[in-house]
C-alpha cells in the first residue's frame, strides 16, 4: 500500500487565441460546446457527465480509456465573472482512490482582437497516484482542444 502523502504543486499555461473573450467564455459556459472540447475531444468513453456552469454549480464525470480503470472528476464553481474569470475547485479519483485536489483559475484577458487564456492550477497530488507533469500535459491538451473548438490554433505565449 502507498504511504499517505500530498505533493503540492502549481503551474500556469498561457495561450493567445484570435477569438474575443466573449467567444472563449461561451466555450466554457455553453453545455454543448463544453461537451465537445472538454468532455469528448480526447475520445475517451464517458460513462456519465453533468455540467452546471454557475457559481455554486457542480460538474462531474466518470470516464475510462480501457473500460477497466475509471476516473472521476468532481468540480464546484467558486467564482465566475462573465467573459473574464472562472475559478473552480475539483478533485480527481482513480476507481475508489482520490488522486488529487485542486483550485483552478481561468483568466480571459483581452489582447488586441483576441484573448490571452491564462490557466493556473494549484494542486495536492495524493499518495503518489498522480503527478504535476501529467496534469499539466492534460491541461495543455485541453486548451488545444479549446482552441480547436474556437476554430483556431492557439499560440504559446
Amino acid at each position: 500500500m502507498t504511504a499517505a502523502s500530498a505533493d503540492d504543486a502549481d503551474f500556469t499555461i498561457e495561450r493567445v487565441v484570435k477569438a474575443p473573450p466573449e467567444k472563449v467564455f461561451a466555450a466554457f459556459a455553453d453545455p454543448a460546446a463544453h461537451d465537445r472540447w472538454f468532455v469528448k475531444a480526447d475520445n475517451w468513453p464517458v460513462a456519465e457527465y453533468s455540467h452546471d456552469f454557475r457559481v455554486g454549480g457542480r460538474e462531474g464525470g466518470r470516464f475510462s480509456q480501457d473500460g477497466k480503470t475509471f476516473y472521476f472528476n468532481e468540480t464546484v464553481y467558486l467564482d465566475i465573472v462573465e467573459n473574464r474569470r472562472i475559478v473552480s475547485a475539483y478533485t480527481m479519483a482513480q476507481d475508489d482512490r482520490r488522486i488529487s485536489a485542486s483550485i483552478a483559475t481561468v483568466d480571459l484577458i483581452p489582447e488586441g482582437t483576441g484573448t490571452r487564456v491564462v490557466f493556473t492550477e494549484q494542486a495536492a497530488f495524493l499518495d503518489g497516484l498522480d503527478k504535476v507533469e501529467h496534469r499539466r500535459e492534460g491541461w495543455e491538451q485541453l486548451i488545444g482542444f479549446l482552441a480547436a473548438e474556437l476554430g483556431e490554433r492557439a499560440d504559446v505565449a
